[in-house]
């Protein structure tokens, strides 16, 4: 009993005398933590230079950490402060961590911060410095290891002092607006020799990567997102011992290919997407064992999409899409089973078998979009219960949309736009609550949708029903909530009034009513949707006569850009707010002026007032929109006076039309500072001049239309400077241009030699913008007027592959150059209506593309050259009203030819005229006169013109143009119904 009690008190003993110690322990380590007074004061004054805003952090969690900071009483040491670190053993300010704090204000080089020179880590991200410099005092911190100042607001070049932290380990300055370039990149790689981490996403560097970064050996994440990088990826850095992260996205000026990949590489996360990265996916892809996520999207990629891409098991993300892949897409793919993301849309696959998606019951994400799916929407998506986005538009898929998408709960978007889907849109549709994104447009989609069922979709805002042959049944008495629209896509779905739901539409960003039966005026309420946020607003093709009250500007404060085109409106212009970029009104009843207001739009890139009554004169002040407007289309209006001096150096005007007005004077010479320029039409008009051979310099010039007007004089070369080096259409008909043809021109017009005949697009100008919650790609087509056997035919598409030459009616005399017969691209020549003598030369069989060719009403002689039957493509061909003479030929398309093409020549003989060769009796026509020949013609505006109207309707394509699809037979559009290409279009809701 006794040693038991001895036995207790000892361990009690024991106990004290430990507690003792560690009380004596823990007192000696507080002392040793107690802050620096000078750094204390430093850190002190640091806090005073700050407002504290909670708009200077972006963070939802951000706070004040510096506001709790004393500096006398309980906690006013400041190795207890939040965000402060100190070292265990001297007690010195080693981290500062003020990364989200709401701090507003700016630092400069005397900040008492650089007297913490004990720092080893300094993060001051998601604050706001006020665009502020990244202060020269930098270089004290001398001890930094770490280095966070990314989202905070610096700007202007980072400071070479910053090099000078050996140290660094970690370093970030993303998502400011600062510059790396003298001293650059390569600068920083020298330096910082340590580096395990950097990020410098959306640093401006406006270079190529060194290749030194390949010396890097601990360097695991890299990130160089959107810096303007150019130049070859380095590949080696690819083969990094340490590397586990790395993007480079959206550097489009950048190259690169993909290396044979090594069977150690630890790369968890490999983003190229936005590069120009190209070549194929090589099969080594599989050594990436560790891979999360593959994102080369936006690239240049080609070939087969390696089967051993399905070995990457540990896979989460991965996108292909946007790029030239071709063949199946592998079924190894299956094997994913982790994947959630998958994304292939946007390239060359063959379509085929894909039941094998089933398998991924993870993924959220599905992108199978214009990747040549057919038949039925697949019945593999039903296994897949956890999409929540699913995109098959853009691909050949038939039948209706199946009720048991219903299924497919958790959805909150669904694209099934651009297909050939038919019947009603079944009302499971509209049982998916969780859907905000609806897109069914460009089908043929059928029946009558009431609004109360869309209304059902409470989180909706995003709705497509564009381009379909659905009736959209409002109440004009609606005044419920419903959801809250940010794109609405109702073009096309017999709308005959404007629907009373979109008065509470006040987050619209986007609105598309066009080519629907809605008369009358515009309302007054309209104004009121959207007010700060409607970026696109498109009424076009409706029975719209005008405004119940038009404002002076319109009030939408971010609008860029507004479709009224092809409507009944009159009045003046609608004056768009400053943030305009895209403009239509053609085809209206517009009249007056120009308003002044107009001069201050300096964002516009796309002006069209064409087919108006719009009058007076050109504003001089549309010179200072050059440097963004790049479509000016006045097109058929009854402006007059002279044409202005429109172009400034550094112009961005690629399409100028100022035909069909009443401008006088001569062609302003400031249009040789539009460098940029590819079509110029001033025809139709009252210009007197010469011929304006300066336009020669412009080199990118590929359209010169001056027809219908009064230029004069001989058609001079006068240097090697003024060549037309890009010119492939030309039309000077109908003017008093004279002497002889333009020998030296012939030569040295290489855009009419070259052949294009795989060139399927069309001359256009891409003009889109995108918004945080769409993208609009915007494509305006070029248009023009010329004749075509012997019509006048408006164009409203400008093929790349077409060239032509059309020089009549002119009093142009000598012979034919034989040099003609290089342009053998040509595929319309008229010489018509002049005063040429000599014969036909033989060397016009080279012109193997021409499908129109008229010399009639000349004083042509000799025989037609039989070796012209071998232009096999002729269709039209016109020698009527000359002196030829002999047998007409015969033969392959000469045999398709009637006998007005050969009247007025009493000379020939033969098929198809009555006139047998060696048949003296037979009689012919009385010569033409000197008028039928062209000499005397009267005005353009009197001339009796038959107008046929060739190709799609004009202009604005909203999106991304996929392909064109042309008969067999690639001239036919060029003489029967042009334009039989078949353009998909994307972004139209």
């Amino acid at each position: 009993m006794v040693s038991s009690l001895y036995l207790f008190m000892a361990v009690n003993s024991l106990i004290l005398i430990l507690c003792f110690h560690l009380m004596m322990i823990n007192s000696t380590s507080s002392t040793q933590l107690l802050c620096d007074d000078n750094e204390s004061s430093a850190l002190l004054e640091f806090k005073q230079n700050f407002v504290v805003s909670q708009h200077a952090s972006d963070d939802p969690f951000a706070y004040p950490k510096a506001t709790t900071w004393k500096s006398e009483g309980e906690g006013s040491d400041c190795c207890s402060w939040d965000g402060v670190e100190c070292d265990k053993d001297t007690g010195h300010v080693i981290g500062l961590d003020l990364g989200s704090s709401c701090l507003y204000g700016s630092i400069n080089s005397s900040s008492t911060l650089f007297l913490l020179v004990h720092l080893q880590r300094l993060d001051l991200s998601d604050n706001d410095f006020n665009y502020s410099n990244i202060p020269f005092g930098v270089d004290q911190l001398s001890n930094l290891r770490s280095l966070n100042l990314s989202s905070s607001r610096f700007s202007r070049q980072i400071p070479f002092e910053l090099f000078l932290l050996s140290k660094l380990v970690f370093l970030d300055l993303s998502q400011n607006q600062l510059k790396l370039q003298k001293p650059d990149l390569r600068n920083l790689v020298q330096k910082l020799v340590h580096l395990k981490r950097l990020d410098l996403i959306q640093v401006n560097i406006s270079s190529s990567i060194p290749g030194t970064f390949a010396n890097h050996s601990s360097l695991s994440f890299l990130f160089l997102e959107n810096c303007g990088l150019s130049g070859e990826f380095p590949t080696d850095i690819l083969h990094l011992p340490s590397l586990q992260f790395l993007s480079v996205r959206n550097n489009p000026d950048m190259t690169g290919y993909l290396p044979e990949f090594q069977e150690t590489s630890p790369l968890k996360l490999l983003v190229l997407s936005g590069t120009s990265f190209s070549g194929g996916l090589p099969a080594s892809v599989d050594n990436l064992h560790s891979l999360n996520e593959m994102d080369i999207s936006s690239c240049h990629f080609t070939g087969l999409v390696p089967s051993s891409l399905g070995q990457l098991s540990q896979l989460i993300h991965l996108d292909l899409s946007q790029n030239f892949f071709r063949g199946q897409i592998p079924s190894s793919l299956e094997n994913l089973s982790r994947l959630t993301f998958l994304e292939v849309s946007f390239n060359n696959f063959a379509g085929g078998a894909m039941d094998w998606i089933g398998k991924l019951t993870k993924l959220t994400h599905l992108g199978l979009a214009h990747i040549s799916l057919k038949g039925e929407i697949p019945t593999f998506l039903t296994n897949l219960t956890q999409l929540d986005y699913l995109s098959l538009e853009f691909n050949q898929l038939t039948g209706k949309i199946p009720s048991w998408f219903m299924n497919l709960t958790q959805l909150t978007s669904l694209a099934l736009g651009y297909n050939k889907l038919h019947g009603p849109i079944p009302s499971s549709t509209f049982e998916l609550v969780n859907l905000e994104l609806l897109y069914l447009r460009s089908n043929d989609l059928t029946g009558i949708l009431e609004l109360d069922m869309l209304l059902k979709l409470k989180n909706l805002t995003h709705l497509g029903l564009s381009g379909n042959k659905l009736s959209l049944q409002t109440d004009t008495s609606f005044n419920g909530t419903g959801p809250k629209f940010k794109v609405l896509g109702l073009a096309s779905c017999n709308l005959g009034e404007f629907p009373n739901f979109l008065r509470n539409q006040h987050e619209l960003e986007l609105i598309k009513l066009s080519n629907n039966k809605i008369p009358g005026k515009i309302p007054n309420w309209i104004w009121t949707i959207g007010k700060e946020t409607l970026s696109l607003m498109d009424l076009s093709h409706n029975f719209l006569t005008g405004f119940e009250q038009p404002p002076i500007v319109l009030p939408w404060a971010s609008l860029r850009y507004l479709g009224l085109s092809s409507n009944m409106l009159q009045g003046s212009l609608p004056v768009p707010p400053s943030s305009i970029s895209s403009y239509f009104v053609e085809n209206n009843r517009f009249a007056g002026n120009i308003p002044p207001l107009f001069c201050n739009l300096s964002l516009l890139r796309v002006l069209d007032l064409s087919n108006n009554t719009l009058s007076g004169m050109i504003p001089e002040c549309l010179s200072n929109l050059g440097n963004c407007l790049s479509i000016l289309n006045l097109r058929r209006n009854n402006f007059n006076g002279a044409i202005p001096e429109a172009c400034e150096v550094g112009s961005k005007l690629k399409m100028i039309d100022l035909s069909q007005n009443l401008l006088d004077g001569p062609v302003p010479r400031s249009l040789t500072n539009c460098t940029v320029l590819e079509s110029l039409n001033l025809g139709n008009n009252q210009i007197s001049d010469t011929f304006p051979f300066w336009l020669g310099a412009l080199p990118e010039l590929q359209v010169l239309i001056l027809r219908a007007n009064r230029f004069l004089g001989a058609i001079d070369r006068p240097g090697t400077d003024f060549d037309f080096p890009k010119l492939r259409i030309i039309d000077l008909s109908y003017n008093s241009f004279s002497g002889k043809l333009p020998l030296g021109y012939f030569l040295d017009w290489i855009g009419m030699k070259s052949i294009d005949e795989d060139n399927f697009t069309y001359m256009q100008t891409s003009s889109g913008f995108a918004t945080q919650t769409y993208k609009l790609y915007d494509n305006y087509s070029y248009s023009m007027t010329m004749t075509n056997k012997g019509m006048e035919r408006v164009y409203e598409k400008i093929p790349g592959i077409f060239r032509a030459i059309d020089f009549s009616s002119n009093k142009f005399k000598g012979e034919i150059p034989t040099s003609i017969g290089s342009l053998k691209g040509l595929h319309l020549l008229n010489l018509s209506c002049n005063s040429l003598t000599g014969h036909i030369p033989t060397l016009l069989r080279n012109l193997t593309e021409l499908e129109a060719l008229d010399l009639s009403q000349n004083n042509l002689s000799g025989e037609i050259p039989w070796q012209l039957t071998e232009m096999t493509f002729l269709e039209s061909f016109n020698v009527s009203h000359n002196n030829l003479t002999g047998l007409i030929p015969q033969g392959k398309q000469f045999d398709t030819f009637q006998s007005d093409s050969y009247e007025g020549n009493p000379g020939l003989c033969g098929n198809p005229l009555i006139r047998k060769c060696g048949n003296p009796k037979e009689t012919s026509p009385p010569p033409p006169s000197t008028s039928e020949q062209g000499q005397d013609l009267e005005p353009a505006s009197k001339f009796d013109r038959r107008v046929v109207l060739m190709g799609y309707g004009s202009g604005l394509l909203f999106g991304v143009i996929i392909g064109y699809i042309f008969t067999t037979r690639k001239h036919e559009w060029f003489v029967k119904t042009f334009g039989r290409g078949q353009t998909i279009k994307t972004s139209e809701q």
